[in-house]
């Protein structure tokens, strides 16, 4: 599954994997599903995209400043990437991350895209800070030149269940969004 947004983007949203019957089934990262309406509503909101959903490919939707991927480019059975799938596509998020301008901000959405983006990141020579960074919703860590923030992946079991909130989902993408762009 290939990143959908602005290549030139200072900022990159990291997903986990195309969903069976959202991306994988449309053709485009976090399209179609219940996880990318409550992505793109978070997105819209925080003015990140020019509209609040997503339904398939050449629906209109624009990313302003913002590039969106995933840790893992196929969608992994049951959902669940395995350790391998992670390692056989981290070599496509490092070049992702290295063709995007220097002073990177990434946001990792879920604990495991927090993980490839610390691999990623150091893979492409980035001192990553020890103690490793831990993933807490809303952290921000500096590693190397680049921007990490976390949150929790807006996936229907953390969005039904409250764990992650429209707000929550907002706060941290605007922070993102403002170091992205310089804006402090």
């Amino acid at each position: 599954m290939p990143a959908f947004g602005n290549p030139a983007a200072r900022l990159l949203i990291v997903g986990l994997a195309p969903a069976a019957h959202g991306g994988n089934r449309t053709g485009r990262i976090f399209t179609g599903d219940e996880s990318g309406n409550f992505l793109f509503r978070a997105l819209h909101s925080v003015g990140l995209s020019n509209q609040a959903e997503s339904a398939r490919p050449g629906d209109g939707l624009d990313l302003f400043g913002a590039l969106l991927t995933a840790a893992v480019k196929c969608a992994p059975p049951d959902n669940r990437p395995l350790p391998a799938e992670f390692a056989n596509c981290r070599e496509y998020l490092s070049r992702e991350i290295g063709l995007l301008p220097a002073s990177r901000t990434l946001v990792a959405l879920g604990g495991l895209a927090f993980e490839s983006c610390l691999a990623a990141l150091a893979a492409a020579g980035a001192a990553v800070p020890r103690p490793r960074p831990r993933f807490v919703h809303g952290a921000r860590y500096a590693i190397g030149g680049d921007v990490l923030y976390a949150s929790y992946h807006p996936s229907q079991q953390n969005t039904f269940t409250g764990r992650l909130t429209q707000r929550m989902l907002r706060s941290v993408l605007r922070r993102a969004a403002r170091e992205g762009s310089g804006i402090h």
